[in-house]
């Protein structure tokens, strides 16, 4: 019970935020309406997959400061489960848009530059199965991990400010900081924020044990 305590934290605030996030009102905003509980979900999934990258970015690091094989794989597992997070996401934000903006992809910046951000993570992994040498194909994806990870985070939060949005909080448009975002929502939201980190966090230590456990009996 000790040592799975944060498994039943991260396992309650899930279900918290989720049945709270339907259940308990919301502020009534033009446009977005009751959508705007999406916020629970749609978000959550972008912050789970930047700690999850960035989880990455630390073993790739470690790994080519230390030449530890776990570390590759923790790199690995950790890019797997954010990829995850980040395709949730995406869907998540493509229904938003469906409901608020008209169709399910509207060609916003923000859209175009995070899928971008994806496709790089996408690549990290093509990149690792094209090369068949153990020592070599760590060495390079941990390199190609290390650039990969700025990249994702100027795409997906810094290039979209820059430009006209639909997107709040980018292209002059108020973020929902800004309006409305009242103490009933962000007792909901920062909940999901930890609560979906962690359920991410557990995922990824499951499937490094499972590669670990691989990698000793081959």
């Amino acid at each position: 019970m000790q040592k799975s305590w944060w498994k039943i934290l991260g396992a309650v605030l899930v279900i918290y935020s989720t049945i709270a996030g339907l259940l308990l009102g919301v502020p009534h905003l033009d446009i977005l309406n009751e959508t705007i509980r999406n916020l629970y979900f749609h978000v959550p999934m972008w912050l789970a997959m930047i700690v999850l990258f960035s989880i990455s970015v630390f073993y790739s690091i470690k790994f080519l400061w230390k030449g530890n094989e776990l570390d590759d794989l923790k790199a690995v597992e950790s890019v797997n489960v954010g990829i995850i997070f980040s395709v949730l996401g995406l869907v998540t934000g493509a229904i938003w848009a469906k409901y608020t903006w008209g169709q399910f992809w509207s060609f916003d910046v923000k859209q175009n530059f995070t899928a971008i951000a994806i496709l790089l993570y996408f690549a990290y992994l093509v990149l690792r199965n094209s090369i068949d040498e153990e020592q070599k194909r760590a060495k390079i994806s941990a390199i190609y991990n290390i650039f990969a990870f700025p990249m994702m985070v100027v795409l997906i939060m810094v290039l979209p400010r820059l430009q006209s949005s639909l997107h709040p909080g980018n292209g002059g448009n108020p973020g929902f900081n800004s309006y409305d975002l009242d103490s009933r929502m962000r007792a909901v939201l920062y909940p999901a924020f930890i609560g979906w980190s962690i359920i991410g966090y557990w995922i990824y230590t499951i499937r490094f044990r499972i590669r670990s456990i691989e990698h000793q009996t081959n």
